[in-house]
């Protein structure tokens, strides 16, 4: 008896071990299967020096967070997403060559930089380098015009969003005169000009039109012009570290406040910090606003502040949205291969921070709303705050000159 009940135990112990081992060998299978599937690999080009740093820094940040918020809740598709980062130095040369050597590296999802030159310098070799760009600070209309590619993505607004914005909002204005300050450059130079158009349209003055080089340290001569103008409001299209400068300048020789400033990408959030409270009260253009009221934005929101203790900025924002988007190409098309996503996202619409959005099939697009704020007080510190909004509808039709 004792020996039956002894050689029952061994045969379930037997069995048991048995099972064990399968189980173990199909937790090990499947391990081993969801390593197999390969990685999405994003390769971020942006400023980490040169005149454009403070923002690509800030995108690049927001695209890793992405990252890493993916990759805590299992990764995209199954996937485990990984991201590296070159400098651009805030030159198109140096862009160019680091996103080569990013792709060829395996990391072919490109995005990241600021400046719009650096972007047309990339594009062109995406089909030799088997690359998608995906734009998610640069405005040129360029992008989605004449040098648009199937494998360029603008997750981003463009010049021609925002000036199309600035048509309708500029009906708003109570002042009858007013002056332009804009960088001497393309972007600045299109910005003056349509502003211009749009206040002539109603019969309103530009009474003055000045444009800076990029790179100008002292803005004093402009500032007397302005001050001895009879413009009540100035239109300021300044970046980067000149516009930190020009305000700064303008506040010193005494500008602001007794001129209003209304601003085309001005009001950004590493100026309003960089300038004291000289931008207190003032209106513009804007990106993205914490307070945007969609359900994904809530979310983003809420985990920025646990991480970092404070709201993101506008280009953390557009960082963070770009990679969203990569995502949502990787998770429709059930791959990493470039050709893959840019099928899967071509006329695609799907939810972001700024809601319900559609991939425009024709120049690659992105179809989003556009945002006027005002630099306010928020919990003891100044940022932007969205005030006002316009529907994605608003956007022009692609251009003629996009031949994808």
């Amino acid at each position: 008896m004792k020996q039956n009940q002894k050689e029952r135990a061994g045969k379930w112990a037997r069995r048991a071990l048995g099972i064990t081992a399968l189980l173990t060998g199909s937790a090990v299978a499947l391990a081993a299967h969801a390593e197999d599937k390969a990685p999405v690999r994003i390769g971020i080009v942006t400023s980490l020096s040169g005149v454009f740093a403070a923002q690509g820094t800030e995108v690049s940040r927001g695209v890793q967070f992405a990252v890493a918020e993916a990759n805590a809740k299992g990764g995209i598709d199954g996937r485990k997403v990984d991201a590296q980062v070159s400098d651009d130095e805030s030159t198109p040369d140096a862009g160019r060559r680091v996103a080569e050597k990013l792709a060829r590296s395996g990391y072919n999802l490109l995005t990241g930089a600021v400046p719009s030159s650096i972007p047309l310098a990339i594009v062109q070799n995406l089909d030799r380098w088997d690359a998608l760009y995906f734009t998610v600070a640069s405005k040129s209309d360029r992008l989605t015009g004449d040098s648009c590619r199937a494998r360029q993505f603008r997750t981003s607004h463009s010049d021609a969003m925002d000036l199309a914005m600035i048509s309708q909002w500029t009906k708003e204005f109570k002042e009858k005169n007013f002056a332009i300050m804009g960088a001497d450059y393309v972007w600045g130079r299109d910005s003056g000009e349509s502003f211009q158009r749009a206040i002539q349209a109603q019969g309103k003055t530009v009474s003055l039109a000045l444009y800076a080089p990029m790179g100008t340290k002292d803005f004093s001569p402009y500032i007397a012009q302005l001050k001895a103008s009879k413009a009540e409001a100035i239109w300021v299209a300044e970046v980067g570290g000149d516009a930190i400068a020009f305000i700064k300048q303008a506040r010193e020789f005494g500008l602001i406040p007794a001129k209003k400033l209304i601003g085309h990408a001005l009001i950004m959030n590493f100026v309003v910090n960089a300038t004291g409270d000289a931008l207190e009260n003032v209106v513009g253009t804007t990106t993205y606003g914490p307070e945007i009221d969609t359900p994904l934005n809530k979310a983003f929101v809420a985990a920025w502040k646990a991480r970092y203790n404070r709201t993101p900025t506008d280009n953390e924002a557009q960082g963070y949205n770009g990679a969203q988007v990569i995502f949502e190409g990787v998770r429709k098309s059930a791959s990493v291969k470039p050709v893959d996503i840019e099928k899967a996202l071509d006329g695609d619409a799907f939810d972001t921070i700024y809601g319900k959005v559609t991939m425009r099939a024709k120049d690659h697009q992105l179809m989003l709303p556009n945002y006027v704020a005002q630099v306010k007080k928020v919990d003891g510190v100044l940022r932007p705050v969205v005030i006002e909004q316009f529907p994605a509808s608003l956007t022009p039709p692609a251009s003629p000159l996009c031949k994808m």
